[in-house]
């Protein structure tokens, strides 16, 4: 979802972080506030006030949703669901989470969390903004404490809608999953709203484009983007789960593995492997004895020029747990260090001897294909998604 993550600060163990994208939104809303909402609602200040309280707002707007968001991660940390940390991007704010819940009751009191966080951060700002309106504090202070306070009822209001990532869309779940105890088909159906609800504000974004409301528009429609992707996302990702949960390494697990001998050229390596075999990452050995391993990655970290007189014991990468996995574990839990490394392809070993090799790609065509055979024509269509 993100690009590279600014760190913050930490949070009572939570790391707090901003994606790039996050200025761009802090930008726009100070300036939609300083030229549009403000003038408009609370006139005869001067222009420079009008800025000075846009980038109050936006700062209020940052201790909002990590406000909304640390809620939802101590609730979380509550029902022993480990969190990566807090992330502001250019839609709001996430709180990560390693794994999803793993029952209604712990998705309801998660989800739930962050809008009522948002009511109570709108009633501290209206308690303050009305205790500053009867000792007569600065106009602009007030302005921007009552801009606070109905900006977390607006956020609270939009996140309690029932379109799934949303918090409403969880809450819907965790409702349906409770009553049928069928955490796929609650997804199934809290996803599609989420995608239907997407596709509406993509819908609006365009009418107000071409209404003459650029900014407004586009918002919209990148919004309507965003979650419907992700609402999409999050049902490929339970069916994936679903499909792998369980299954041993040695499913995928290819035995007859090619490996390089630390003692040729890059060159060589790139040559006679690389190009011929086409794969990103090939396990070194000498004499039965696994030496670590060589990927793209590290070959294009090497001058070119020094291909022909680098040998492959100078770049090799020393075994570790982001690149290897013991055959004893499930192909979820190699998916999920594929995911958190990058790796396509993880070396299964056993005290320090390779068995073999699982790649991303066996795994993705073993899940389309189990996810078509077991469920039937009803899953056919969604498996494709996964590219089978």
């Amino acid at each position: 979802m993100f690009g590279k993550k600014i760190p913050l600060f930490n949070l009572f163990g939570f790391k707090v972080g901003i994606d790039a994208t996050w200025f761009i939104l802090a930008v726009l809303i100070t300036w939609s506030l300083a030229e549009g909402a403000l003038p408009h609602y609370f006139p005869g200040f001067s222009n420079a006030t009008y800025w000075w309280m846009g980038v109050a707002g936006a700062l209020g707007l940052f201790v909002s949703i990590v406000f909304h968001e640390f809620c939802h991660s101590l609730v979380a940390r509550k029902f022993d669901l480990p969190m990566k940390g807090i992330t502001l991007f250019i839609f709001g704010g996430v709180a990560e989470m390693n794994k999803e819940p793993e029952n209604a009751k712990s998705e309801f009191f998660m989800a739930i969390a962050g809008p009522i966080s948002s009511v109570l951060l709108a009633g501290m700002f209206f308690i303050i903004y009305t205790a500053g309106k009867t000792i007569n504090w600065p106009g602009p202070v007030n302005g921007v404490l009552v801009y606070l306070g109905w900006l977390n009822i607006i956020l609270a209001g939009f996140n309690m809608i029932p379109a799934f990532p949303l918090d409403g869309g969880r809450v819907l779940r965790s409702i349906l999953w409770a009553i049928k105890g069928n955490l796929r088909w609650a997804t199934r159906i809290s996803s599609g709203l989420g995608a239907g609800f997407g596709l509406l504000l993509m819908i609006l974004g365009i009418i107000n484009f071409i209404g003459g409301n650029f900014i407004g528009g586009l918002w919209y429609f990148l919004i309507g983007i965003f979650i419907r992707g992700a609402s999409q996302m999050s049902y490929r990702q339970l069916l994936l789960k679903d499909a792998l949960v369980g299954e041993p390494i040695s499913r995928f697990m290819v035995a007859d593995v090619f490996t390089a001998p630390p003692s040729i050229t890059v060159y060589d390596l790139i040559e006679d492997y690389f190009y011929k075999y086409h794969y990103k990452m090939f396990p070194v050995t000498e004499d039965g004895t696994l030496k670590g391993c060589v990927t793209t990655k590290q070959i294009k970290e090497l001058s070119k020029e020094k291909w022909a007189t680098s040998r492959v014991s100078d770049i090799v990468q020393p075994c570790s747990e982001e690149n290897t996995i013991s055959p004893d574990a499930d192909a979820m839990k190699a998916l999920s260090l594929m995911n958190r490394t990058g790796n396509s392809r993880l070396m299964v070993i056993e005290e320090n001897k390779l068995l073999g090799v699982i790649s991303l790609k066996d795994m993705l065509k073993f899940m389309a294909l189990k996810l078509d055979l077991e469920a039937g024509e009803k899953i056919t269509s969604e498996s494709k998604l996964f590219g089978n």
